[in-house]
């Protein structure tokens, strides 16, 4: 039986050391500070606001909500952002993507100070994770599937890494760090012909298409680490499942995160901890 890589003890520990940094910082007179800009009402979007309102409460972090209607203006909304940027209390902004339509988002990545960016964003910060230099903060949710690695002391030197999904906000980005640890990353997606194959003579998979329960048994081997990034509610199973067929790897691999409880558990004290080290001027 595989282990379970539970995210909930990893966070507590790595929102444990924030929660000291910004007893430090308060003691200084610096009040770390984050700044959620949110466009409209998402449930996503409020689900996760609510997460990380929580988290920082939990971490000593202050927080300062900017809520706009979903019809917002472009010069409004930048305006909002810009106030942001120059607000020397605030130290990191997280924004809600993608915005409605009628906002532009490139705009938006470009206006935001890459400093300020503590959930990796905009173009600085991935030039940042691509250069691997401190150049504002990788996604939260890449550096949660490290941070998890880490915490359970699982070895990513030297090892054959296989990331299925080329997004952004994760499978780029998480191929980068694992290959800055010096991994040998194969990165998959759409047009890459036969997935399995590759993945099966992986030490390390990372599951991050969106594709519910695209990854079964015939993906994987013994002796694997499995990072599920995915979450989807399904709809038969009434209950939210990930990229991988849980059933089917946990009796086969040697580690696998649940859904859900794995990345997403980490996902916001990785961005508290960002907010720390914007506060302390690490960026």
């Amino acid at each position: 039986m595989a282990q379970i890589l539970r995210g909930a003890p990893a966070a507590a520990a790595l929102t444990e050391e924030v929660k000291e940094e910004a007893l430090r910082l308060r003691e200084r007179g610096v009040v770390p500070t984050l700044a959620i800009l949110r466009v409209g009402e998402r449930e996503d979007d409020l689900a996760y606001e609510r997460g990380a309102m929580k988290r920082a409460a939990a971490a000593g972090i202050s927080v300062k909500n900017e809520v706009l209607p979903a019809d917002a203006d472009n010069e409004t909304f930048c305006r909002v952002l810009e106030g942001l940027n120059e607000d020397a209390s605030v130290h990191g902004i997280l924004l809600f993507l993608p915005l409605p339509p009628q906002l532009d988002g490139e705009r938006a990545r470009r206006l935001m100070r890459a400093e300020k960016d503590v959930d990796g964003c905009t173009d600085g910060s991935l030039a940042g994770v691509f250069l691997n230099k401190k150049l504002g903060f990788p996604p939260c949710t890449a550096e949660a599937v490290m941070e998890l690695l880490h915490y359970y002391g699982i070895p990513v030197s030297g090892k054959k890494a296989v990331v299925i999904g080329r997004s952004l906000v994760i499978g780029r980005p998480v191929s980068m760090l694992l290959m800055h640890e010096n991994a040998t990353v194969t990165i998959c997606h759409t047009k890459t012909p036969d997935v399995a194959a590759l993945t099966r003579k992986a030490d390390i998979v990372v599951a991050a298409s969106g594709q519910m329960e695209s990854v079964d048994s015939g993906f994987l081997a013994e002796g694997q680490v499995v990072i599920d990034v995915g979450i989807s509610w399904n709809e038969e199973k009434g209950k939210l499942c990930g990229d991988v067929l849980f059933e089917e790897a946990e009796p086969l691999v040697s580690a696998i995160t649940p859904v859900p409880g794995g990345v997403g558990a980490v996902t916001t004290a990785v961005l508290m901890r960002h907010v720390i080290e914007a506060a302390n001027g690490r960026r």
